[in-house]
């Protein structure tokens, strides 16, 4: 197993709870220790939204601890009919992330020593609340990972393997059970790319200089992740029906791959001009070229062809058609907010 930075700072705040524990002489410090586990976030804004939540989590427990004790007593039974209602309130509340804590919370307080025990409990409860605070002082110390370079290379890197293995499709070269399964770990990798995506804008929702900049780049990734998506489609659409595409008049496939051929070169350029490898003022995309019109006309014309055997090919191709379409829209759309951050934003540093 590899050893995350959430396993590092989960290691770093049970070590900071204990030693401020022990530096205050806090009776029963573990439970310092226990409680600094559930506080540790990815971002810091994960980490503040957790701090609240496990804050009054405890704060609902140690009341509920308390009522109970002083009205009912300790009894095991008892403790656990303290827990049920927590989870009840708790649930009711939508505070369901901090419901361990609050039974943490509840065991401590309601297994203190009967002697002196509201000053006691008042000991414990804040105890635990010195591990939640310690997790938040780690996440704030040591700051998250650069999502925006991971997700960076995350999209590049899922574009790279789409684009080779379309290219390989387009020439009835790839190898099916070997794309069948890489069309599954794509899959994954760019449902990663998705929660990276998330993460990136929590981090940004965070830091909020360069407000525009930010908000723009926003856009840009999330275009980035659209594009993939729509190249990955019209992948699995290339494998399903392979057999189709290879019945298709010889002048209709070479069409076809010399336009696919450009929208991924076309595809590749968009990243590298986003980091500015390309020249902002290079034109990437020529309508010319690509002609969407020419492809359109010339798939409707094998569409109408009555002379195919399954009847529901043209339904195929007419899928086909579209999801060729819609890459090209939404690489264009890229290319435009890519120009628009360039414009606005030339002098941000790059990846």
């Amino acid at each position: 197993m590899k050893l995350g930075a959430r396993m590092l700072k989960t290691g770093i705040a049970i070590i900071l709870a204990l030693y401020v524990a022990e530096l205050l002489h806090i009776p029963a410090p573990v439970f310092a220790g226990i409680a600094a586990i559930f506080a540790i976030q990815p971002t810091i804004y994960r980490s503040y939204l957790s701090v609240l939540e496990q804050i009054q989590g405890n704060i609902i427990g140690a009341i509920l601890a308390i009522v109970f004790v002083l009205t009912f007593g300790n009894h095991f039974l008892i403790i656990g009919f303290a827990a049920i209602i927590a989870i009840i309130i708790m649930v009711k509340l939508k505070l369901e992330n901090a419901i361990r804590l609050a039974l943490v919370t509840i065991i401590a307080v309601m297994s203190a020593p009967t002697e002196d025990f509201l000053q006691f409990s008042v000991i414990r409860s804040s105890t635990i609340l010195l591990g939640i605070l310690s997790s938040f002082a780690v996440n704030l110390v040591f700051l998250p990972p650069k999502y925006e370079t991971k997700l960076f290379q995350g999209i590049s890197d899922v574009s790279e393997d789409i684009i080779k293995w379309m290219r390989l499709s387009t020439r009835f070269a790839s190898e099916d059970r070997l794309l069948k399964k890489e069309l599954g770990t794509m899959k994954d990798r760019i449902g990663g790319n998705n929660q990276l995506y998330s993460m990136y804008k929590e981090e940004r929702r965070y830091f909020k200089k360069s407000e525009y900049s930010n908000a723009r780049k926003l856009v840009i990734y999330r275009q980035m992740i659209q594009v993939n998506q729509k190249s990955f489609d019209l992948l699995k659409l290339q494998h399903r029906y392979k057999n189709i595409l290879f019945e298709l008049p010889s002048a209709l496939q070479n069409s076809t791959r010399e336009k696919l051929d450009y929208l991924l070169s076309y595809h590749e350029q968009l990243l590298q001009k986003f980091i500015g490898r390309v020249p902002q003022e290079f034109e990437l995309f020529n309508e010319n070229i690509f002609n969407r019109e020419q492809l359109m006309n010339a798939f409707l014309k094998e569409i109408k062809n009555n002379e195919v055997e399954d009847e529901f090919q043209p339904f195929h191709l007419m899928h086909i058609l579209s999801a060729i379409v819609e890459y090209e829209e939404q690489l264009e759309h890229l290319d435009k907010v890519i120009r628009i951050y360039q414009k606005y934003h030339h002098n941000n540093k790059k990846l």
